[in-house]
Formats: structure tokens, C-alpha cells, sequence
């Protein structure tokens, strides 16, 4: 018989108590992974936690991964509870749209900080442990707004670009010590924020896309397992578009 891809690894998930993040989680305990939800409302992460098993499988955290210490806390916390980190999925994010003419600094400043700083966080104190224990994959969350730039969004587009460039970047400093380091770039997922839409612009993006649908989030979080386990050995410094085709 055949062991689960994640058998024996422990994960963290920057806000996973949701969504996406959730999904991965879910995913990876069922790969046989116990995880860390981290996440920056602590109830909600806790709930998450319970939904996946309890402490045996998955416990919850509050993270702010714009602090540093809290998200070494959180590293902390996965060696304390089930092992040293083996796989860090930087997830975390948040959205402040507006047009440049109406978008403040401090709409600016938060979703660099959220995305770009709080990535970089956990990129550079996991793989603090992982280069010290033979290795690890980190997942790395951009955006195809990241890779085309979307109109209202010039604080997340250049975060999520960023992204890309930080996780080539770590995967160049870290490959020789066996940490490989990957990003992701989803396209339209339908999720509750997506659904939300106003259905012109729903359709309008669903034209875009060759495929004729939106994602699921299961369909990132099977991208994530991919580069979390021994199937993406050989691959480091990549970005994986799942987009439905869209902007090829």
C-alpha cells in the first residue's frame, strides 16, 4: 500500500482558518500531514483546527505575519506540538482596492506588509529551520494579478508580483541546502469574496478564461500537495499559473 505524499510531515499554513488556506489544510492532513493553522483572527483558527481532527492532526494559532516574532512563534509552536517544520505554505493576504487616484499610503503600505513582508517572513525563518534539518519545500502565494496587473489593484498586483521574485530569489539561496522554494499563481477561484461580484464582472472574467469556469480551491490546494511532497523533488524557483488558461 502506497503512503499518503505528506505521511509523517508537518506543515504551517499562513491564514488558512478560510478559503484557500483552509482548503490546503485540509488537503495535507489527508495526505497524512499534521498541520498549523495560523491565522490572525484566533477563534477562527481554532474552529478551523477542530474541523480538521483536533490536536491530534492540527491545532490553531494566532499569526500576524507582518511580526516577525509571531510568525517564529508560530514555527515554534509546530516543532513544540508535532515536529520541526517541514513544509511552510505562506497564504496570508488581504485586499485594499482602489484606484491610485483614490488609494491612500496606508491602503498601499497594508497590502505589502500582509503580502510581500509577511511571505518574506516566512520564507526566510523557515528556512532558517529547514537548511539547518536537510531541508523543506516552502509554497509561496501569488496572483495572477502579479503576473498581468489588474486595474484597481496596484498595491496587490506589486505584491503578488513581488512574490514571485522573492521565492526565485530564496530558491537560489536555498537549493543547496535542500529547501526548495515554489510560488503559485491562481487565477478566478471561486470563493466567497469571488461570489460576491457583481455578476457583470463575474462574466466578464469568466470570458477570459478558455477553460469556460472558475476554479475550485481544492484545485490550488492539489498544486500546493504537488509542490509540498517528493512529486516536485526536481523543481525549485517555479511559478504555477492555475488559471483555467486564462492569460496564457
Amino acid at each position: 500500500m502506497t503512503k499518503p505524499l505528506l505521511d509523517g510531515k508537518t506543515a504551517v499554513i499562513t491564514g488558512a482558518a478560510q478559503g484557500i488556506g483552509y482548503s490546503i489544510a485540509e488537503t495535507f492532513v489527508g495526505e497524512g500531514a499534521r498541520v498549523v493553522i495560523a491565522d490572525i483572527d484566533l477563534d477562527a483558527a481554532l474552529t478551523a483546527a477542530e474541523k480538521l481532527g483536533g490536536a491530534e492532526v492540527a491545532i490553531g494559532v494566532r499569526c500576524n505575519v507582518v511580526e516577525a516574532d509571531e510568525v517564529q512563534a508560530t514555527i515554534d509552536a509546530a516543532a513544540a506540538t508535532f515536529s520541526t517544520v517541514n513544509v511552510m505554505v505562506n497564504n496570508a493576504g488581504i485586499t485594499r482596492d482602489a484606484t491610485m487616484r483614490k488609494m491612500t499610503e496606508e491602503m498601499f503600505d497594508q497590502v505589502i506588509s500582509v503580502h510581500l513582508k509577511g511571505t518574506w517572513n516566512g520564507t526566510r525563518l523557515a528556512g532558517a529551520v529547514m537548511r539547518e534539518n536537510g531541508g523543506g519545500a516552502i509554497i509561496n502565494m501569488s496572483s495572477l494579478s502579479g503576473k498581468i496587473g489588474l486595474a484597481g489593484q496596484t498595491n496587490y498586483s506589486a505584491a503578488k508580483a513581488g512574490i514571485v521574485g522573492l521565492s526565485k530569489a530564496a530558491a537560489k539561496e536555498l537549493a543547496h541546502l535542500g529547501v526548495r522554494v515554489n510560488a503559485i499563481q491562481p487565477g478566478l477561484i471561486r470563493t466567497a469574496m469571488t461570489e460576491a461580484m457583481p455578476q457583470k464582472v463575474w462574466d466578464a472574467k469568466m470570458s477570459e478564461i478558455p477553460l469556460g469556469r472558475a476554479g475550485e480551491v481544492s484545485e490550488i490546494a492539489n498544486v500546493a500537495l504537488f509542490y509540498a511532497s517528493d512529486l516536485s523533488s526536481y523543481m525549485t524557483g517555479t511559478v504555477a499559473e492555475v488559471t483555467g488558461g486564462r492569460f496564457m
